[in-house]
């Protein structure tokens, strides 16, 4: 017997990239990887244009070996990153639903803006982000998502926020 699921809703969109912040900002890194479909793409390109991202060099293109890869050097304390972690916080705001991909995922694209604290310092950074959702038997789940930082070209400072 087939199953049907239900297409992902606003709502339900919505709840799924604003509970992925908060996992962020509150380094709820297990939560966090739960949130991803297994052949999930976590993506940061330097080139605003860029949509090959496989091809291209990124500040990030993590799939679930990678994604767990850095929540395991983030949380073990060996790393010096983590152990001066900067602190977040990201505000998104501005949704937008894009046309559906051909499977029928549901894609939103919103703009995010994050602040960092780190040693007496604020640093701000501001982003258009499109995730790529699809349904699961647990609920919806992110298949993409693409960090555009609109100064990715230029000389960035510490990046321990990316996660």
């Amino acid at each position: 017997m087939t199953t049907t699921l239900a297409p992902v809703s606003l709502e339900e969109a919505i709840a799924l990239v604003s509970l992925e912040a908060d996992c962020l900002d509150h380094r709820d890194y297990s939560t966090w990887l739960t949130l991803w479909a297994d052949e999930g793409k976590y993506v940061i390109p330097i080139d605003p244009e860029a949509t090959d991202y496989a091809d291209r060099l990124n500040y990030a293109y993590d799939d679930a070996a990678m994604r767990r890869m850095r929540v395991a050097r983030l949380t073990s304390g060996e790393s010096m990153s983590a152990r001066d972690a900067a602190t977040t916080v990201r505000s998104i705001s501005r949704f937008r639903v894009l046309p559906d991909a051909a499977d029928g995922t549901f894609r939103l694209r919103c703009a995010q803006h994050l602040v960092e604290y780190k040693r007496d310092v604020h640093r701000s950074y501001v982003a258009n982000v499109t995730f790529t959702l699809q349904q699961t038997e647990v609920g919806p789940r992110i298949l993409e998502k693409v960090v555009r930082l609109i100064n990715s070209t230029g000389a960035l400072a510490g990046m321990s926020f990316l996660l």
